[in-house]
């Protein structure tokens, strides 16, 4: 899985959550909402550090975004883009097929 996160979302991620240099954000799936891709689930972040199950992981200005082999689930057969929502201030979350 690969992941890509836009410059304006990680600003967002650090500005936002006070992260600093090695700081982890987990995206995973969760029920409720949906995706462009996911009916009745939606994506959910966390901060943490990635474990040794690592399903995709890209790190970016020193913080480190991945998802869990835990979500396969959620991620199977696609890749997350992760970009920005000038409108709402806030990032967005878009699944392309792998």
């Amino acid at each position: 899985m690969k992941i890509t996160v836009s410059e304006q979302a990680q600003n967002w991620f650090i500005e936002e959550l006070n992260l600093t240099s090695g700081s982890g954000i987990k995206f995973f799936g969760k029920y409720g909402g949906s995706t462009n891709v996911h009916s009745g689930f939606t994506t959910g972040m966390d901060i943490a550090q990635p474990s040794e199950d690592i399903l995709g992981k890209t790190t970016e200005q020193e913080i480190i975004y991945f998802a869990e082999t835990l979500d396969d689930w959620f991620f199977h057969g696609y890749d997350l883009e992760v970009g920005f929502d000038e409108k709402l201030g806030e990032p967005f979350y878009y699944y392309q097929a792998k």
